[in-house]
C-alpha cells in the first residue's frame, strides 16, 4: 500500500490589493496616506483573514500596469478594493475584477468619501478615517475587514454586479483538460519567448539537448518572478514534452505563489510527482485541489491515474489483494470525473478501460452503459472543436475493447497525424492495451486486436 506520508499543509490564498499609492486627495479635496491604510489597516486585516497580501507595483508602462500584474489581478483567489478616491485605475481594475470572478472580491471606502456612482448594488465596507487623524478605529476596522475576507472562503456569495444582474452569464464552458492541452494555441504572449521554445521542443537532436535548450532560455531569457504567466506557463509544458518531470517539479516549486496556487499548475505538478513516483505527494496535491475548488474531471483523471499506477505496482508486486483495491479505487476516481463534467472523455475512457480489466458480468453491464456516452463525448467535441491525439486514442481503446479491429485501425492512423507532444503519450497509450491485452489472456478470451494495434504503435516509437 502506498506509504502515508504527513499531509501538506494548504498554501493561504492570495489577496490582491487594488488601492492608490501614497498621498491622494478624495472629492472634497482630503489629503489620504494610501500607504498608511495598506500598513496598518488591510494588510493586518488580510494576514487576520490567514490570507496573503499581494499589492500592484507601482510601475507602469506608458501609464498602463503591465501584463503580470493583471495576471495577479484575475488569479488571485480574493481581492480588496479601497474605491476611495474613486481613482480610474482602481475602478478600471475593479471591472475587470468584476468581469472574470462572480465572488470573493471585498470593496471598502474611508468613511464620508464621496463615491461617483450609486453603491446599492455593491456591498462595500467602510472603516473609519479623519483627515488630521488618519485611520481612527483600526482594530475594529482589521477585524470587519478579516470577518468578511473569512466569510468570502466560507460562502461563495456573488459580489460582481455582472453576475448579480446578467442571468446566465458564464465564462467556464471550456472542458478542463483543453486548457493545458490547447494552451498554447488560445493564450497571447511573448511571441519571441514562445517561438524559442517551440524550437527548443521540435530541435532534431537528442532529448536531452532538447532540455538543455529549454534550460538556456529560461536561465537566459526569464526572469520568472515577473515575467508574464503565458511564458511561465509554456516552460512548464515544455519541460512536460520531453518529460523532465523532475526540472518541471522544481520549475513549478519557483514560481510566483498567484501563478503556482492556479488549479491547472497544482495539477500538473501532480501529473509530475506522479511519474517520479511520489505517489503519496501527488495524491495529496490532487486530493488538496478538489478540497478547495470542488469536483473536476481533469483534477480526478489526474488522480485516477496515480491509482491506476499503484494499481500496477501490486500487479508487479504480485500482490493480488492490493491491486485489486487499486483497481476498484481507480475506476471509482475516474468514474467520479466523468461524472463532474460529461463532456471530458479522458476519465470517461480510462474508466471504461480498467471496468474491462475486471472482466466480471457486472463490470462488463457497467461498460455497455458507459462506453456509448464516452463515444458520443468525443464524437461531439472533435465537431466543434479540433481533433487532436487523445481523441483519436480513445476512439481506438473504445474499438479495442469492442474488438472492431477495422475501425480500431483507423483511429491509430488517425492519431498519428496528429501533433505528439512526446513519446510518453505513445506510451500511456501502448500502457493501456497492454492491460487489456494481459487481462484477456488470462481470462482466455481473443485478445488478437490489442496485440496487433500495440504492435503497431510500438513500431512508431
Amino acid at each position: 500500500m502506498a506509504k502515508q506520508t504527513e499531509k501538506q499543509a494548504p498554501h493561504q490564498p492570495l489577496c490582491f490589493v487594488i488601492m492608490p499609492f501614497g498621498n491622494k486627495k478624495d472629492a472634497e479635496g482630503n489629503e489620504i496616506n494610501f500607504d498608511e491604510v495598506y500598513n496598518l489597516f488591510i494588510h493586518p486585516a488580510i494576514d487576520a483573514a490567514q490570507m496573503e497580501p499581494i499589492r500592484a507595483d507601482e510601475e507602469t508602462v506608458n501609464g498602463i500596469i503591465h501584463k503580470p500584474m493583471y495576471e495577479r489581478l484575475i488569479l488571485c483567489d480574493y481581492a480588496v478594493a479601497d474605491l476611495t478616491t474613486a481613482n480610474a485605475n482602481v475602478f478600471y481594475e475593479l471591472g475587470i475584477r468584476h468581469a472574470v470572478k462572480p465572488y470573493t472580491t471585498i470593496t471598502i471606502f474611508a468613511s464620508g468619501a464621496k463615491l461617483p456612482f450609486d453603491l446599492n448594488s455593491i456591498r462595500c465596507l467602510p472603516y473609519a478615517y479623519d483627515k488630521k487623524k488618519h485611520l481612527t478605529n483600526i482594530k475594529k476596522d482589521i477585524a470587519a475587514l478579516a470577518q468578511q475576507l473569512k466569510n468570502a472562503k466560507k460562502t461563495k456569495t456573488t459580489d460582481s454586479p455582472v453576475y448579480q444582474l446578467v442571468d446566465g452569464i458564464s465564462f467556464q464552458n471550456s472542458v478542463a483538460h483543453e486548457k493545458t492541452d490547447i494552451f498554447r494555441d488560445v493564450v497571447e504572449y511573448d511571441k519571441k519567448i514562445k517561438a524559442l521554445l517551440a524550437k527548443a521542443r521540435n530541435e532534431k537532436v537528442d532529448k536531452a539537448e532538447r532540455i538543455k535548450a529549454i534550460d538556456t532560455i529560461l536561465n537566459t531569457s526569464i526572469n520568472v518572478e515577473n515575467e508574464e504567466t503565458g511564458v511561465l506557463i509554456d516552460i512548464m509544458l515544455s519541460y512536460r514534452s520531453q518529460s523532465a518531470f523532475d526540472k518541471m517539479i522544481t520549475f513549478i516549486k519557483s514560481l510566483p505563489a498567484h501563478v503556482q496556487n492556479t488549479v491547472m499548475v497544482q495539477e500538473q505538478l501532480g501529473f509530475a510527482l506522479n511519474r517520479i513516483k511520489q505517489r503519496d505527494e501527488a495524491i495529496n496535491v490532487l486530493e488538496n485541489i478538489i478540497k478547495e475548488n470542488g469536483p473536476s474531471s481533469e483534477t480526478y483523471g489526474i488522480l485516477g491515474r496515480v491509482y491506476k499506477d499503484l494499481f500496477d505496482k501490486a500487479t508487479d508486486d504480485k500482490n493480488e489483494l492490493l491491486a485489486e483495491s487499486y483497481l476498484d479505487k481507480a475506476a471509482e476516481t475516474y468514474r467520479k470525473g466523468f461524472e463532474a463534467d460529461w463532456r471530458d472523455a479522458y476519465p470517461g475512457i480510462n474508466a471504461v478501460t480498467l471496468l474491462e480489466l475486471k472482466g466480471d458480468e457486472k463490470s462488463k453491464e457497467q461498460i455497455k452503459k458507459l462506453a456509448p456516452v464516452v463515444e458520443y463525448a468525443v464524437i461531439r467535441k472533435m465537431t466543434t472543436k479540433k481533433e487532436d491525439y487523445w481523441d483519436y486514442a480513445t476512439l481506438l481503446e473504445l474499438s479495442v475493447i469492442a474488438n472492431d479491429e477495422a475501425k480500431a485501425k483507423d483511429y491509430l492512423k488517425k492519431a498519428l497525424a496528429c501533433p505528439i507532444e512526446g513519446s510518453w503519450m505513445f506510451e500511456t497509450t501502448i500502457g493501456n492495451l497492454n492491460l487489456i491485452n494481459e487481462y484477456r489472456q488470462k481470462r482466455k478470451e481473443d485478445n488478437g486486436v490489442s496485440e496487433r494495434m500495440i504492435g503497431l504503435l510500438k513500431g512508431q516509437m
